[in-house]
């Protein structure tokens, strides 16, 4: 087949906080370089990033550290994280929000004195979340693009899909194979270095809160390419999606970590506060504790009318809760609730992946000339992300990510690779299997994928369901490549795309579900109800999994306590630290 092909010095695959970052970053470094960034969907418009309600956590109060942000993340992250690169987090945090506001053109909001005012976050023992109301994700994200759209030699690349990242004849990167989604040919693009920024989006879940074009096509990609991936298993539950009912795209759609940590009340079917008798934090604990706290009432049978549980702002006084969260009061009238006065149903929804590929501090991989960041990458969480760690965590590494791509391109002079061209045919190949076979019902098997996910693979786990989810998924592969799409036309032919995501989705939750039977224990966001206990954690290990010629392989390797040791603090305060 007669592919398109172009050149680029830097290949940025997504566009969210991440990609964008890293575009202006290497921009700066090197004007002359050329890069190109690449969108699924439209530039500033897709992805999870403007979808961020709550905000950004930094350490900027004088009662507050970057020690404390450190603690709280490694805490939070049940002594699972990579250390060395949370710290990276929390100390160029404070260094990328002053850069978001003074030359990004970002507006946050402030105290009386004109300070960036921090709102409670539940999981922190500080309030550090900065923000922009309650539409955070959009205030950066506009400006973002704006920057991108002021230089010219950032080329845009807008309704194209990265299905394939491609190796050289000789295994180094090559560059990435595209789909542009308006006429449905493929593009071929070589880079001297790629970034992968794709983000997560785990949308194999009954209930998710990522845009509907996140099918985890990065760590798919990254996956075929023998990538090692780690904490797969950590997949982050929301506790409060909205439920709205099943005939709504709205149901799963986050209400920000904020309600919460402002006061918010969870209560049960019959209208009992229940917090009280899962964890001592209430309603602030961790998203995890809160998420399988609700699990369990759910399983009670103690719910709402949709199957869930309340959550109540009221108290608070209906006029402070509008005026606080007007975006989300609004959202709530739109599906028929009224969050300032009233009771919003609620479930958990599948939020965040804290598992992703394995990168250093400078977010290069073990693949020369590949580069990953955002939610495609991985170790800055460990076991649970605390809300308000992940918008930082796209923008620090993005930015990270735009200064070491020049950097490695100077220092290692690769030039252009040329593509091996079977492993080239064999994506095309690939990505064009479904026009060969007979049209089935896409939706019916992404049906069985969601309820498969929610009850064998989702918030609480065991050894039998995490079996039986593991042959469904099996199944529903084998069923979905035996599925074929109708229309011969590959312009603008979403069921093509729909039959694409779902085989990432597929091969995504397969190593999930791997990787959840393979850590008996449990660890923030991964519950067992066979081995409900965290193990030692002086001796923590976290998975690996890598596809070979013979499946997915699944390791453990031991976590290095570089910084702080299970028992100790970086807080001279104990009592802080509490």
């Amino acid at each position: 087949m007669n592919v398109e092909q172009l050149k680029t010095d830097i290949l940025i695959l997504g566009t969210g906080g991440a990609g964008l970052f890293a575009a202006l970053h290497a921009h700066k470094a090197n004007p002359d370089l050329d890069i190109t960034i690449v969108s699924k969907g439209l530039l500033g418009k897709c992805g999870c990033t403007r979808m961020v309600q709550g905000g950004y956590n930094v350490a900027l109060n004088p009662g507050d550290s970057v020690e404390r942000h450190f603690m709280d993340t490694i805490e939070g992250g049940r002594w699972l994280p990579h250390q060395a690169l949370a710290w990276t987090l929390v100390t160029t945090a404070i260094e990328r929000v002053r850069e978001l506001e003074n030359e990004i053109g970002c507006f946050f909001d402030r105290n009386a004195d004109g300070t960036l005012h921090g709102k409670a976050f539940a999981g922190q023992t500080f309030d550090r979340t900065v923000h922009k109301g309650d539409l955070t994700g959009i205030e950066i994200v506009n400006r973002l693009m704006e920057q991108v759209w002021a230089r010219p030699k950032i080329r845009r690349l807008e309704e194209h899909r990265a299905v394939a990242l491609i190796p050289a004849a000789d295994g180094s990167l090559s560059g990435a194979l595209l789909i542009d989604v308006r006429t449905g040919e493929f593009r071929y693009v070589a880079a001297q270095a790629v970034l992968l920024a794709t983000g997560g989006g785990p949308t194999m879940y009954r209930y998710h809160t990522p845009s509907g074009d996140k099918s985890m096509d990065g760590l798919a990609m990254a996956l075929r390419l023998g990538l090692p991936l780690r904490d797969m298993e950590m997949v982050q539950f929301h506790p409060t999606g909205l439920l709205a009912g099943p005939d709504t795209r709205m149901t799963g759609t986050v209400l920000e970590e904020g309600l919460r940590g402002a006061g918010g009340h969870l209560l049960n079917g019959a209208l009992h506060r229940f917090m009280a008798d899962y964890d001592e934090k209430l309603e602030r604990a961790t998203r995890d504790v809160v998420s399988r706290a609700i699990h369990a009432e759910m399983r009670a049978g103690r719910t709402t009318p949709n199957g869930g549980v309340y959550i109540k702002m009221g108290h608070l006084g209906p006029a402070h809760v509008a005026k606080e969260f007007k975006g989300m009061v609004d959202r709530c009238r739109d599906c028929g609730f009224d969050l300032a006065g009233g009771l919003v149903e609620v479930v958990p929804t599948a939020h965040y992946f804290m598992g992703g590929a394995i990168c250093d501090v400078n977010t290069a991989t073990e693949f020369p000339g590949l580069f990953v960041a955002g939610e495609d990458a991985s170790g800055m969480h460990g076991a649970n992300r605390l809300g308000g760690n992940g918008v930082a965590n796209s923008t620090v590494f993005g930015g990270i990510a735009g200064d070491a791509m020049p950097r490695w391109i100077a220092d290692n002079e690769p030039g252009h690779r040329a593509p091996d061209a079977h492993a080239l045919d064999a994506e095309i190949e690939r990505a064009l299997y479904p026009f060969g076979q007979k049209s089935g019902d896409l939706n019916a098997l992404r049906e069985k994928l969601l309820d498969a996910m929610w009850d064998d693979v989702g918030v609480v786990r065991d050894r039998a369901g995490l079996e039986r989810g593991i042959a469904a998924i099996d199944r529903l592969e084998t069923e979905l490549l035996a599925t074929g799409v109708s229309d011969a036309d590959r312009r603008f032919n979403l069921t093509w795309h729909d039959w694409l995501n779902l085989r990432s989705l597929c091969e995504v939750s397969r190593v999930i579900a791997l990787a959840a039977l393979k850590r008996e224990n449990s660890r923030g966001a991964h519950f067992r109800s066979d081995f409900p206990e965290p193990g030692d954690l002086a001796t923590s290990t976290f998975t690996v999994a890598r596809q070979t010629r013979d499946g997915i392989e699944i390791g453990e390797r031991s976590v290095e306590f570089t910084h702080v040791k299970p028992g100790e603090t970086l807080l001279r305060d104990r009592i802080a630290a509490e």
